[in-house]
C-alpha cells in the first residue's frame, strides 16, 4: 500500500502498527487497539497490521536469530512489524525494502531514540542475509505456518491431513460475502443493482446456504453497496449463513420440518446480531435475543434497526443476561428452537481476525469448552417437546465441535437427544471439504450440530 499524497507518512503508520502489535502480544484485541488509533491513521494501520500479524511467526523466529534477547515491547513491536513486512510472501511487498527500513528507523528516532541504531542494524543485516535467515527460520514450524506452536500442534492432532492447508488458508484475505435481505429484495434483483453500481458478484445457489448469498468478485467498503444503509443487504460469511436454514428447517435432505409462524425462538449468545437478523429475515418469529455483554447487545439492536426488523408478524426482545443463569432471565415459557452460537476460540475466523492466533493461549480451549458445556446443559431443558437446538462455534478445534457434542449426547443419553441428519458437523474452511458449496469459495471454519428432542 504505497503512500499517496494524502496518506500519513509511513513512519507514523509504522509507529501505530508497532503499538498494535505490542498490544496484541500483551493480550489486547486488534479491534480495541484500532479503535484507539487516531482516525487519520486507522485505515492504514489496520491494513499493515493484518499483513504483520499474518507474518508474525516468521518475524518472531528471525528476530530471535538476530537479537536473541527480546528488546522492550515498544522497540520489539516496531522491529517485529518491520521484519514481518519484509518477510517474503510471494506477493509484491507493500514498500521497497530500503524505504521500509529507513522509515522504521525514522519512527524509532521519534519514539525510542536510543533504539534507532539497534533497529537500523538488525533490519539492514536482515536485508543483507535475507535468503539464509529465512531458510533457517523456515525450519521452525512457527515460521513455516505463521501460527503459534501450540496451535500448530492442536491442528495437526485434529486435522492431520488438512492442518497445513488450514493454516495457509488462514493467511489469505477472505472473500466478501453478502446476504441479501429476503424481506426487501431478491438475489437476482440485487445482482442487477450491484451491476448498475459497477460491482460484480456470483450467487451461491446451494439451498444449504439459504439462497440469499452472493460473493463479490472484489471486496469494497460497505457504503458502496447499493441499499446497505437502508437494510437491503448485510455482510456475512458463507459458513455463518448456514445457521438460519438449519434452525428454521425445510424440505432438503435430512432437514427438520419448518418451524411454524410465530415459533418461540431463543438466540442465546446473540451479539453482534448477524444470525439474529438472518432468522428474522426468513421467518415470523417470537424471538428472544440474549447476550451477556450489554454493550455488545447494542450492536444487535443497531443491526436490527438498519435492517428494519422485525417486520409485522414477528417480535423480538433483547435482554442482557448470561444464558447459563436461567433463573435470572427465563419466564418459564419453553422454546420451539434455540440457537446457541457459543463463545469459542474463534480459531476458524483467523483469516478475518489475524490477531486471534496470537491472543489465544492453550488453556483457553479447555476454559471455553467448559463454558460451552455449561450452556448446552442449561439450555437443553428449556426446549418444548419436539424442539430443536442448533449448536454453533466458529472454531476449527474438535474440542469445541464434535468432541463437545459427543460428550453432551452421552451426558443426556436418558433424554434421547438426537443429532439431525442435516447437521454438517465441522466445516474446516478448505476447498476439499465435502460440505463446502458446489459454487463459491470455502467459508470460514465452523462447526454446526442440530440436536432435537424425540
Amino acid at each position: 500500500m504505497p503512500a499517496s499524497a494524502a496518506s500519513p507518512p509511513l513512519h507514523r503508520l509504522l509507529g501505530a502498527v508497532a503499538d498494535a502489535v505490542a498490544g496484541v502480544r500483551a493480550g489486547r484485541s486488534l479491534n480495541d487497539l484500532l479503535a484507539a488509533t487516531p482516525a487519520e491513521l486507522r485505515a492504514g494501520t489496520q491494513a499493515l497490521s493484518f499483513s504483520v500479524l499474518r507474518a508474525l511467526g516468521g518475524a518472531l523466529t528471525v528476530r530471535a536469530l538476530l537479537a536473541p534477547k527480546a528488546p522492550p515491547p515498544a522497540v520489539d513491536g516496531l522491529l517485529l512489524s518491520a521484519l514481518a513486512l519484509l518477510w517474503p510472501t510471494g506477493s509484491p511487498p507493500p514498500y521497497a525494502p530500503h524505504t521500509l527500513v529507513d522509515q522504521a528507523v525514522t519512527s524509532a528516532r521519534a519514539r525510542v531514540p536510543a533504539a534507532a541504531k539497534f533497529i537500523n542494524a538488525v533490519l539492514r543485516r536482515f536485508l543483507r542475509e535475507q535468503d539464509a535467515l529465512v531458510a533457517q527460520a523456515l525450519q521452525q514450524p512457527v515460521a513455516r505456518h505463521q501460527h503459534p506452536a501450540w496451535w500448530i500442534d492442536r491442528l495437526q492432532q485434529d486435522w492431520p491431513a488438512q492442518a497445513g492447508a488450514l493454516m495457509a488458508a488462514a493467511n489469505q484475505a477472505p472473500p466478501m460475502v453478502l446476504r441479501v435481505n429476503a424481506r426487501r429484495s431478491s438475489t437476482a434483483g440485487y445482482l442487477q443493482r450491484l451491476a448498475a453500481a459497477g460491482l460484480s458478484a456470483q450467487p451461491v445457489d446451494d439451498p444449504a446456504f439459504g439462497g440469499h448469498a452472493l460473493v463479490l468478485d472484489q471486496a469494497c467498503p460497505v457504503h458502496q453497496l447499493p441499499g446497505f444503509a437502508e437494510g437491503d443487504v448485510s455482510v456475512q460469511d458463507l459458513s455463518a449463513q448456514r445457521a438460519g436454514p438449519l434452525l428454521l428447517g425445510g424440505t432438503g435432505p435430512g432437514m427438520l420440518p419448518p418451524l411454524p409462524a410465530g415459533a418461540r425462538v431463543l438466540d442465546a449468545c446473540a451479539a453482534p446480531g448477524g444470525k439474529t437478523a438472518q432468522l428474522l429475515e426468513r421467518a415470523d418469529l417470537d424471538l428472544l435475543a440474549l447476550d451477556a455483554d450489554a454493550t455488545r447487545l447494542q450492536r444487535v439492536q443497531q443491526t436490527l434497526d438498519r435492517l428494519r426488523l422485525p417486520v409485522a408478524g414477528g417480535t423480538v426482545q433483547l435482554r442482557a443476561a448470561d444464558a447459563r443463569a436461567v433463573a435470572s432471565w427465563w419466564d418459564g415459557r419453553r422454546f420451539d428452537a434455540i440457537l446457541l452460537d457459543a463463545p469459542c476460540t474463534a480459531s476458524g475466523i483467523v483469516r478475518r481476525h489475524p490477531d486471534v492466533r496470537w491472543l489465544r493461549r492453550p488453556a483457553d480451549v479447555a476454559a471455553l469448552a467448559a463454558i460451552q458445556a455449561q450452556l448446552l446443559d442449561a439450555l437443553w431443558p428449556l426446549l418444548a417437546p419436539g424442539g430443536r437446538l442448533l449448536y454453533a462455534t466458529c472454531s476449527l478445534f474438535r474440542a469445541e465441535g464434535m468432541h463437545q457434542i459427543d460428550a453432551f449426547l452421552q451426558r443426556h443419553a436418558t433424554q434421547q437427544p438426537r443429532l439431525a441428519a442435516a447437521s454438517p458437523g465441522h466445516l474446516p474452511g478448505v476447498p476439499d471439504n465435502p460440505d463446502n458449496p458446489a459454487t463459491g469459495p470455502a467459508g470460514d471454519g465452523f462447526f454446526y450440530a442440530l440436536i432435537h428432542q424425540p
